[in-house]
């Protein structure tokens, strides 16, 4: 029925064809980075150098989403091993960070104030070191060619310029992306020569230049110029972490994720706890479904506000938060016919072997945001994959770009609270909880990679991810039915992420949902609030399907924004 209404859609509309290859894929947020990454692979370079080579110029082509000044992490799957890691590149609070500094004005949202330590160049140096079989200047060939020679700026992102009062006032970053203050229009070209000179230097001196070489101390000098933060001490101090993933089964599947403090276990909640209703005989799109899966993710993302921190400082009973038996009991709560906007903390610790760590410093827990991250994709012809998401935090960060080495600074600061009581207090030194999770699927009977998935979109994150894997898993959807398909996101306070954690409890939907659905929804008690037709709001999804049978790799970007998929 979809084919009739749409070009490539049979199960659901699809306006994009499925992109398919054999020997690699990339599904990226901008064509040059996903061009960048398949150039690589061409020359001989596996999923993780393809990975640097994307990475590295979605900093340049895509800069209002990730850059060096930023965070995140690198999910890699091993083919020859077997084996699944994740590099954990966030950091942490500045030192100097003393929650009094706030207390009147608040976290602010832009400026130097807003800025936390960067963790993402050791994520990437841990990759190149453990994985690449290529030279990094070799990876980096591209990003360094498109920041000295300029690009045509998108339509897309000649909108987000003119959204940024900051990045269009403060001088350092007026003069790259403004002409006198107005900024770039598309077509025209964007040309960054100083961050083209800073990647040419960590090719060829290493992590050691940007934590306590030239970049780091020109970092340093010119946050110290506008009184921020951060020091030398907090750049040597700096470090990334090799994980473990955590994981869950559901319908055939093993779904592995990132572990805090990223919130990648709100997905596997999400899918322990909808496993507990047969859901196969409902629409994809129905009230019925929707609300069952609405109320799963506020069962999880309250577990989270109870108890998710760092890791390194505080005990998390991830055991219990990703027990069966506790999923059905949270499913138990739910009232199939009504919306619950206040939802009593639940105690994962009774379903965990283990007790909770006695603890000194435990603390306890209580505008809707919008994070611009990215995320991609890639998978090799060796069949080693990677999940990568990077972000300065909200669009343009902190709006500032640190002088000449044409690095935007993040404002990861604005995930902090200010409740002393809040288990997520903010505290010099410690990693604040993360949005941001990858995410990788295998058959559980075959053992064999199925999908690697993701999107940026801060709380939007877990929820995107958890309707386009119901909608490929219980309903048959292609890649790139799934990332196109109609999309909500519930927001409910105080349980999303940016400061100061409170606003409206709604359902925001993309306006592709009928108007019989909506109102069914308003009716079990859903505050709704209408979207565009294709609102990125509500993620931008990336994936890559594996075919083991056929060896064909399937890749499909969200056409929300400049996503591309490209194959060889």
């Amino acid at each position: 029925m979809y084919m009739k209404n749409s070009p490539h859609g049979k199960n659901s509309e699809s306006f994009r064809p499925v992109i398919m290859g054999l020997n690699g894929m990339v599904a990226s947020g901008h064509p040059l980075a996903s061009e960048a990454g398949i150039n690589v692979m061409r020359n001989g370079g596996n999923a993780v150098d393809a990975a640097l080579a994307v990475a590295s110029t979605l900093s340049v082509v895509e800069p209002m989403m990730s850059g060096l000044g930023g965070d995140g992490y690198i999910m890699v799957y091993w083919k020859d091993t077997d084996s699944i890691e994740i590099i954990n590149g966030t950091g942490a609070a500045p030192f100097k960070a003393d929650p009094k500094l706030f207390k009147d004005t608040g976290i602010p949202s832009k400026g130097i104030l807003s800025v936390s330590t960067p963790g993402l160049i050791h994520a990437w140096f841990d990759a190149y070191e453990k994985y690449a079989s290529l030279e990094l200047s070799t990876s980096f060939s591209d990003s360094i060619r498109i920041a000295k020679e300029g690009f045509p700026v998108s339509h897309y992102l000649s909108n987000a310029i003119g959204e940024d009062s900051m990045l269009c006032s403060f001088e350092d970053s007026q003069k790259i992306f403004t002409r006198n203050g107005v900024p770039l229009n598309p077509g025209e070209i964007l040309v960054q020569k100083n961050l083209s000179e800073t990647l040419k230097t960590l090719a060829s001196e290493g992590r050691g230049a940007f934590y306590n070489g030239s970049i780091g101390k020109a970092l340093v000098e010119f946050i110290s110029k506008h009184e921020g933060l951060i020091t030398q001490d907090d750049f040597s101090a700096c470090t990334s972490r090799t994980e473990l993933p955590i994981s869950t089964t559901y319908n055939g599947y093993t779904v592995y994720e990132s572990p805090p403090n990223s919130s990648g276990h709100i997905l596997l909640q999400e899918l322990n706890i909808l496993e507990n209703f047969d859901i196969n005989n409902l629409n994809p799109h129905s009230p019925e479904l929707i609300h069952l899966m609405i109320e799963a993710k506020k069962l999880a993302f309250s577990d989270r506000e109870n108890y998710m921190s760092d890791p390194d400082f505080i005990d998390i009973p991830i055991e219990g938060m990703l027990s069966k038996k506790y999923a059905t009991y949270l499913a138990s709560l739910i009232d199939p016919s009504k919306s619950n906007n206040i939802i009593n903390k639940t105690n994962p610790w009774d379903f965990q072997n283990k007790p909770p760590k006695k603890q000194n410093n435990t603390r306890k827990g209580a505008s809707e945001e919008s994070e611009n991250t990215t995320c991609f994709v890639i998978v090799d012809s060796h069949g080693n994959a990677v999940c990568q998401l990077q972000s300065l935090q909200s669009s343009w960060g902190s709006g500032m770009i640190a002088g000449d080495t044409g690095i935007l600074l993040n404002n990861r600061m604005t995930y902090w609270h200010l409740d002393p009581d809040h288990i997520n207090y903010l505290q010099p030194g410690r990693r604040v909880r993360h949005t941001m999770n990858t995410v990788m699927v295998f058959d559980e009977k075959t053992k064999e990679l199925k999908w690697v998935l993701g999107t940026p979109g801060a709380d939007t994150q877990v929820q995107s991810n958890f309707q386009v894997l119901v909608n490929m898993i219980n309903y048959g959807y292609n890649v790139t039915e799934a990332v196109e398909a109609p999309r909500w996101k519930d927001i409910l306070s105080p349980t999303e992420s940016n400061y100061p954690h409170s606003f409206a409890n709604e359902v925001i939907m993309e306006n592709r949902f009928s108007e019989q659905i909506i109102s069914q929804l308003e009716q079990k008690g859903h505050q709704i609030r209408i979207l565009d037709e294709w609102d990125g709001i509500v993620g931008r999804e990336m994936i890559i399907q594996s075919d083991p049978i056929t060896h064909t790799l399937h890749g499909a970007a969200d056409p929300r924004y400049d996503g591309y998929a490209i194959g060889w």
